[in-house]
């Protein structure tokens, strides 16, 4: 058994103390460097770089937390057993996403979006973008390593291609995911904005109806002799009756002018 801090460069070393080193396969004449960054997903978004030293016999874990060196048994099916252990939970904790975003799918068609959907779709893109982008440089990294150790003896190629194809897949289910979450964010301002639309249009309607009974409460306001209904008892009453004539004129042609529209669209 070889002791692998001697042959590791001071440099690898540190990089595999590196909690968060992104993924890298590094060629050397004693030894081979593999780090995986792997997300790990729960009820938050973390990532997990696994770092192995493969020598001309052997392999290696490093183990962060104790920071030492583990054999993993085997040169090859050793480091393939624990990528893959992590692999197979990320395949199955991504699924969480898709339900997420399911059920927000479900609830925005209902019209009955939460009030912090904006929030939440922030959050998913965010987690949804960051599982993309870790798996991309780690599937890149995993091709790279398998293409150089394809003609060595014993490297179990089916094995660690059917890995990266966990990869490929875990990758494009979150591509689709970004692409329904880029729809919901579309559908979502579409609703909104029609709502707002409506919104607008009913305090125009407002606005056109009590428009008639500011020019007449500003004209009967006026501090000028002459004014119409000025004189006598009766003076109230008939400007009452003239703003309600007014208003139900007012009504009329805005309710006539939306049922030829109505008969058009």
């Amino acid at each position: 058994m070889e002791n692998p801090e001697q042959l590791i460069d001071p440099l690898h070393l540190e990089d595999l103390r590196n909690e968060l080193h992104p993924s890298i396969f590094d060629e050397n004449e004693t030894y081979d460097m593999l780090i995986i960054r792997l997300p790990l997903i729960g009820k938050t978004l973390d990532a997990q770089s696994l770092g192995f030293v493969i020598t001309s016999t052997d392999s290696y874990l490093y183990n962060k937390s104790e920071q030492r060196f583990e054999e993993t048994k085997s040169r090859f099916e050793g480091p393939h057993k624990i990528m893959d252990a992590t692999m197979d939970q990320v395949l199955k904790s991504f699924v969480q996403y898709q339900e997420m975003i399911a059920e927000m799918e479900e609830l925005l068609y209902q019209d009955r979006s939460a009030d912090d959907f904006m929030t939440h779709w922030m959050e998913l893109k965010r987690d949804v973008l960051r599982v993309e982008r870790i798996l991309l440089r780690s599937s890149v990294t995993l091709k790279a390593a398998i293409e150089y150790y394809e003609e060595a003896k014993g490297f179990p190629v089916n094995s660690y291609a059917d890995l990266h194809e966990h990869m490929e897949r875990t990758m494009r289910a979150a591509g689709l995911q970004l692409s329904k979450l880029d729809y919901l964010y579309n559908f979502y301002n579409v609703r909104t904005n029609e709502k707002m639309n409506r919104m607008i249009y009913i305090l125009t309607i407002i606005s056109a109806i009590f428009l008639p009974l500011n020019l007449v409460v500003g004209f009967f306001g006026m501090n000028t002799g002459g004014l119409p209904f000025a004189e006598g008892t009766s003076g109230t009453f008939k400007a009452v009756l003239l703003m309600v004539s007014l208003v139900i004129l007012t009504s009329g042609v805005l309710l006539y002018l939306w049922k030829r529209r109505v008969e058009k669209a």
